[in-house]
């Protein structure tokens, strides 16, 4: 596919709003999940009595 913009390559054919949702999406769910292993990290440390490192 060869585009002539800017604004044709995130229009990308009249798909746009799919493709660039789906990357939003993927994002939002790879940042979640980042967020969430982070709290449950911090949460086994404080358990197991723990010294957090990053909190140095």
């Amino acid at each position: 596919m060869s585009w002539e913009s800017w604004s044709d390559f995130f229009a990308m054919g009249g798909y746009g709003f799919y493709v660039w949702g789906s990357y939003l999406v993927a994002l939002l769910c790879v940042l979640g999940e980042v967020v969430l292993v982070r709290n449950r990290r911090r949460t086994l440390h404080k358990q197991l009595g723990l010294k957090d490192k990053s909190s140095l």
